[in-house]
């Protein structure tokens, strides 16, 4: 066999190699098709979003999904103060949903929502929860008992739930005398998480997470006129990468199919 030959043989194994490996990627992911151009990708909608929404907002998720083929919702809870901190950083997001108005305005005030897609989507309760074989709390003025050691409460700097925790105490001028007792948490869902496991005696959480465990139960609906009005506004944010799929998407939580799945979890709508 000639020098020539060998060569050419060379490079045709070469091809049919790279033929083997094209084919088999194909049918390994689906997205890459040997001598085209064609790859398919996903679009990829990244929700931040207040930890209290956790469990309605995943039930919600393969709803969407199930019509659009192109599309994946991919979240990220935890605290609204902490989600408004990482927008203002730069951490890529689509949509924001806090659970109060301060943090939403704090991003609206630097120019990073996307004009007029701000709107109320939910509203919620402050419920005071104790360990289910808990006996003898029945309201706030009982956290002055000398046997109340330990109540969880958001961390007000950060976590909306802590806010209206402090404006309720506040207000009911429990604030200052419990102080003393108060074990701070990153998120509400944290808060649930020092009650169910005996870490609190008792903690202040919304309606909707007293609702997820059968760990806890409510020992009181706290009165709405001691604290602001609970809501959870929801906005597009400017630097979007995919705006129109995340119009889309905060128009589909409007709608009659997503608002039962929040009211089911406890929340009313606005």
């Amino acid at each position: 066999m000639t020098r020539k030959r060998i060569l050419t043989y060379v490079g045709l194994l070469g091809l049919a190699f790279f033929a083997a490996v094209g084919m088999q990627l194909v049918s390994l992911t689906g997205v890459i098709t040997f001598g085209t151009a064609n790859i398919q990708t996903k679009t990829q909608l990244i929700v931040s979003a207040a930890a209290s929404l956790t469990n309605a907002l995943k039930e919600l998720a393969p709803m969407y999904e199930a019509e659009r083929a192109n599309l994946t919702v991919r979240y990220n809870f935890a605290s609204s103060g902490a989600l408004q901190q990482q927008i203002v950083n730069g951490a890529p997001a689509d949509i924001f949903i806090s659970a109060a108005a301060k943090q939403m305005d704090a991003l609206q005030q630097k120019n990073l929502l996307l004009a007029n897609t701000r709107r109320i989507l939910l509203t919620n309760r402050l419920v005071l929860v104790v360990p289910t074989q808990t006996f003898g709390v029945r309201t706030l003025n009982n956290l002055t008992d000398l046997r109340i050691k330990r109540i969880a409460i958001g961390d007000p700097r950060s976590v909306p739930a802590g806010e209206y925790a402090q404006a309720a105490l506040t207000k009911a001028g429990l604030w200052n005398p419990l102080k003393p007792k108060f074990v701070l948490a990153n998120n509400v869902r944290q808060v649930l998480q020092f009650v169910e496991a005996g870490n609190a005696d008792v903690g202040l959480v919304y309606l909707t997470d007293a609702k997820t465990t059968s760990q806890v139960k409510i020992a009181q609906t706290i009165p709405s006129p001691l604290h602001p009005p609970i809501i959870y506004p929801i906005a597009v944010l400017k630097n979007s990468r995919h705006p129109n799929d995340a119009k889309a998407f905060a128009q589909f939580l409007f709608s009659d199919r997503a608002q039962q799945v929040f009211i089911k979890y406890g929340f009313k709508v606005a």
